[in-house]
């Protein structure tokens, strides 16, 4: 049986650290993760002719990922971020601009991927360019059965209502966490309430599933027809890089397997437990949190 195929559709990055450097971008986390875990996770990307872009396509292909729909920008350069990390291990995030991922385009065999994939995730921070904006959207109109995970991701000020309520016109599923939440929630006059005001969401816009993540306060999981309210785990964090772009790669696995709401609520936790539990958005996974 062929691994499930999920594509992490968006940024690739350089976490810069004061001491250390990673690579990252919440599709291309997603997309190790989605691979790591027993999926064929695959990014559709863009990075610079620079010597960060070619170690980060080095390491991808180093992880068993395939690189073959990240194009290579003869113009821009590689994109970075300032991470800063704090006492309780949460991170912020200074982004530049006019990097390699604010224009990405699709090629041929980033179009074959779109025809065969199982789901796609994606986010708000690559829409911030309007060339990125209209390749992640040609992308997703040429998936034809896939499951559409949009992983909210508000940085910054690299959003608008509109980019929001346009996603989410196009996704299946909503991942996000209880501050993005709060920020959404006056943004479009949704009622008061978790719950209330995901139900809000996903009447208006026909999701499937939303999900929203509350750091070590437990996740929730609501369906038009279920929910799964758990918990959060002890972790003794490292920091919080790429831990909810695990958690949502986890919840694409666990769903497209045919898990219950509450099986892939507690698989995922698991999962971003151990990557807050490591530096970096991108750690080993252990055999034993496989599910392919």
């Amino acid at each position: 049986m062929k691994p499930l195929l999920a594509i992490g559709l968006g940024e690739i990055l350089w976490d810069v650290l004061p001491d250390a450097r990673t690579l990252g971008g919440a599709p291309a986390n997603f997309a190790y993760h989605m691979n790591a875990l027993g999926g064929a996770g695959i990014p559709v990307s863009r990075v610079g002719d620079d010597d960060l872009g070619r170690e980060a396509l080095s390491i991808l292909a180093t992880n068993g990922l395939i690189i073959d729909a990240v194009s290579v920008d003869p113009i821009h350069p590689t994109g970075t971020v300032g991470a800063r990390i704090d006492q309780a291990g949460a991170a912020t995030y200074v982004f530049p601009d006019n990097v390699a991922w604010d224009f990405i385009t699709l090629t041929d065999a980033a179009l074959a991927l779109a025809a065969r994939a199982d789901a796609v995730c994606f986010g708000t921070l690559a829409q911030r360019s309007p060339v990125s904006r209209q390749a992640i959207r040609d992308f997703l109109r040429a998936v034809p059965n896939a499951l559409k995970v949009f992983d909210i991701n508000l940085r910054q000020d690299f959003h608008t209502p509109a980019v929001i309520a346009e996603s989410l016109a196009l996704a299946d599923v909503l991942k996000i966490n209880d501050d993005e939440l709060a920020a959404v929630t006056g943004m479009f006059s949704l009622p008061g309430g978790e719950r209330e005001a995901l139900r809000a969401l996903m009447d208006r816009h026909g999701l499937a599933l939303c999900v929203l993540t509350r750091g070590d306060k437990g996740s929730l999981l609501l369906s038009p027809d279920g929910e799964s309210d758990l918990p959060g785990t002890p972790v003794r964090v490292a920091d919080t890089i790429g831990a909810g772009d695990s958690f949502t790669a986890a919840l694409t696995l666990a769903r497209l397997s045919g898990r219950s709401l509450d099986e892939t609520n507690r698989y995922a936790a698991r999962v971003a437990a151990h990557v807050c539990g490591r530096p970096g958005g991108m750690p080993v996974m252990p055999d034993e949190l496989r599910l392919g």
